[in-house]
């Protein structure tokens, strides 16, 4: 009997391990500016001009909408230069942390239950600044394989990936500008 039982565990713990889903990825990137962190985080925190420092970007609409409490929510659609539109929530931004939290809700990304966060912090220099861009994120396909091309980890990571570098890239381009 304590063998039969065994054997049934052994199996649904098996079945389990296979069923469940996808894992969360995460990307991470650092970056130093040569630009203040007041500067750096006035260009973060300005949320209806990221076309301005992310290079993907050509436009960018934000709409502002009441909540159930009656707090005002901002919204933003990123229109994209290869073509098509990201929706996103604006969670928060925070002045004294100099930490923006998001989300996306919808688009042409290859990712599901995406959440990001940038933070600005003092950098290891007089007058530069750190810049952190956290994404946690899941692959778009929620099911067990086969995994229709595209829709899979290593395309959502490396999509993440694009953009964090373009992103940084053109945030210290703008950042310091004379």
């Amino acid at each position: 009997m304590k063998k039969i039982l065994a054997l049934i565990a052994m199996s649904a713990f098996a079945m389990s391990a296979y069923a469940h889903g996808p894992s969360p990825q995460k990307v991470e990137k650092e970056m130093v500016i040569k630009a203040e962190p007041a500067k750096v985080w006035g260009i973060v925190k300005d949320v209806g001009h990221v076309q301005n420092w992310l290079p993907l970007v050509t436009d960018t609409k934000l709409d502002v909408k009441k909540d159930d409490g009656g707090s005002d929510v901002t919204f933003r659609t990123l229109t994209l230069k290869a073509g098509g539109t990201v929706s996103e929530k604006i969670r928060s931004a925070d002045d004294k942390d100099m930490v923006l939290k998001y989300e996306i809700l919808e688009g042409a990304v290859p990712v599901a239950d995406f959440n990001g966060k940038m933070t600005v912090k003092a950098g290891p220099g007089a007058g530069e600044s750190t810049v952190t861009w956290v994404g946690r994120f899941y692959r778009v396909y929620k099911l067990n394989p086969p995994i229709p091309a595209g829709q899979d980890d290593e395309s959502a990571v490396n999509a993440v990936n694009t953009i964090f570098d373009a992103g940084l890239n053109g945030l210290k381009a703008k950042a310091e500008a004379k």
